[in-house]
């Protein structure tokens, strides 16, 4: 009997072998960035799109690139610039003379990984494209609804530094991304080793090797396993203060949204299930609170003359809430 108590409610076994092939083939290329790959495979498994945020040359692009080949799904890459319209993005009808009728041809954005390199270069008519494909999962044309496959995942990348010929996404658009990853800087030994398999030509062999390890019909089982992942009534309740506390926190005057809460939830999910456990603990939403929030809440003006940023105000609410055990 007690054995039985303690049994996994849910069989984790297809989840962590998939989730260790991928990390696998990801971290034999990417170096240093564990963190970024791991998020990338706990929103994969979420069902949600992931905004890659750093300098250039820090292996955003690539890392996207490498997901997706990881998977035995379509991909299509749309590189966003100042000069791109809407229906560069989501296609647009054409005549045909043949059949005196107007025929709609798709654009990049159907596909199951798209990669939305330098999101942050196309102007607001363009950026909004991509509200209702990203919540709803289909694009509305010339009143016909055309629903997207499924999987399908946004990676988007920008650069947070050079301004010049950017607009700033808005509010809505940032709400839809389920994380925002900060990709940072690899230490002095990455790098070293970055330039010694470079210097081998290594790097482009084993770009070439990644073969896909899921196929669609395994992400959908995967994906189905996380969301049957336990989730304690206190947990919730949990997730809840700290989404409530974001709406009435003095550094901030833009809080999460219900969006948010769930999110949060999901994500925790995901890295449990990651982690080989079919139920959540507070230190799973703790985890992913940064990268689910911070870019969902905006600071007054006088916090960020301070120097304060909002991963830095999600922490404080994280140490301010009790957590309960």
């Amino acid at each position: 009997m007690e054995t039985e108590m303690f049994n996994e409610r849910t069989d984790l076994t297809q989840l962590n072998i998939a989730v260790e092939q991928i990390r696998k083939s990801l971290g034999s290329i990417i170096i240093g960035q564990n963190e970024t790959i791991d998020f990338l495979i706990a929103g994969l498994l979420a069902d949600g799109h992931i905004l890659l945020e750093g300098v250039p040359g820090v292996a955003k692009t690539l890392s996207a690139k490498l997901v997706a080949k990881s998977i035995d799904a379509s991909f299509s890459r749309i590189q966003f610039t100042p000069d791109l319209m809407p229906s560069d993005v989501l296609g647009t009808s054409i005549f045909d003379p043949k059949s005196s009728a107007f025929e709609y041809k798709k654009g990049p954005i159907f596909g199951h990984i798209i990669l939305v390199d330098e999101i942050n270069r196309a102007p607001a008519k363009t950026q909004s494209a991509l509200f209702e494909v990203m919540e709803e999962r289909q694009i509305t044309v010339d009143g016909h609804t055309y629903l997207m496959d499924e999987p399908f995942m946004v990676l988007a990348t920008q650069n947070p530094i050079e301004q010049e010929g950017t607009y700033r996404l808005p509010e809505a658009q940032l709400d839809r991304f389920l994380f925002k990853i900060e990709v940072r800087y690899p230490s002095l030994e990455e790098e070293i080793l970055i330039l010694q398999n470079q210097h081998h030509r290594k790097l482009d062999v084993e770009i070439e090797a990644v073969k896909p390890v899921l196929s669609i019909d395994q992400i959908k089982s995967c994906r189905a396993i996380i969301k049957a992942i336990h989730v304690e009534p206190k947990l919730i309740e949990y997730a809840a203060k700290v989404i409530h506390e974001t709406r009435n926190n003095k550094s901030l005057y833009l809080g999460a949204s219900p969006r948010a809460s769930l999110a949060l939830i999901n994500s925790a999910k995901a890295i449990a299930g990651m982690q080989g456990r079919d139920f959540i603990t507070p230190e799973d939403i703790i985890k992913v609170a940064a990268p689910v929030l911070a870019h969902r809440i905006m600071l007054t003006p006088d916090k960020e003359m301070e120097g304060l940023t909002a991963a830095d105000v999600v922490a404080q609410i994280i140490q301010k809430i009790e957590i309960p055990r």
